[in-house]
């Protein structure tokens, strides 16, 4: 799909103590069919306006305090989308209708989230960066098939102008499933594809890291002891 797009960005730093700074960000972007009103912190979205269903999406973890915004924040991005589109067609009358940016994706990694345990649920994540125009389509397949279920951010900007997208698909993963992850990108002639396989070496032995630090303490100790032994000889000797 072929669009022309204007993004507008306010961004800040807050300081939370005397060496700690996030950079908290609130985004308003248009094209001539598709919007976005998103706020983010430290590179990661913790709000946006999903003007389909008309609402503010908080795309937040379970593991932290819930919070929203006051009310009136979706009215707000409502009335700046229409700025917005008028502030593009002047723009884009006045620049003689320029030709848009083109980039690919510079990026495609996948990854879980946590270490992985067959059979204990988890998260497969597919991270692209590095693309304009946004957005990118992320398609997933296990083992050859098509999976549904998988979610995906708004497109987060980079200091660079491009974007980023991460795709996240929940996953029991078992030994020898093949994970495909599938890009889309108005400048990719055909899909790039990543694949992860659950291989045995996937899978991390969670006694082997306290073994070998418990025996290497104990060689130490050891070492030790035979130090401290052959000194107080020699020092009754010498006596």
């Amino acid at each position: 799909m072929k669009m022309k797009e204007l993004l507008l960005f306010l961004s800040g730093v807050l300081c939370v103590s005397a060496d700690v700074l996030h950079e908290n960000i609130r985004i308003t972007g248009c094209s001539e069919s598709d919007g976005e009103f998103m706020y983010g912190l430290d590179g990661e979205e913790i709000a946006y306006t999903d003007f389909n269903k008309q609402k503010i999406i908080y795309p937040q973890p379970p593991f932290i305090d819930p919070f929203t915004y006051q009310e009136g924040v979706y009215e707000l991005a409502v009335g700046e989308q229409q700025t917005c589109k008028h502030n593009l067609k002047v723009d884009l009358k006045a620049y003689k209708n320029p030709p848009m940016q083109q980039d690919a994706p510079s990026g495609v990694m996948m990854y879980t989230r946590d270490e992985v345990e067959f059979g204990e649920k988890n998260t497969l994540i597919c991270h692209v960066t590095g693309f304009y125009p946004a957005p990118v389509n992320v398609s997933w397949t296990k083992n050859g098939q098509k999976v549904t279920g998988s979610s995906i951010n708004v497109p987060y900007p980079n200091k660079d102008g491009t974007f980023t997208q991460i795709s996240r698909l929940q996953i029991t993963p078992q030994l020898g499933d093949i994970y495909g992850c599938a890009v889309a990108h108005l400048v990719l002639p055909k899909p790039v594809t990543k694949l992860y396989e659950v291989d045995s070496a996937a899978q991390s032995d969670p006694g082997v890291g306290p073994a070998v630090f418990c025996g290497v303490g104990l060689t130490v100790g050891l070492l030790g002891v035979a130090a401290g032994t052959f000194f107080l000889i020699k020092g009754n000797e010498c006596s």
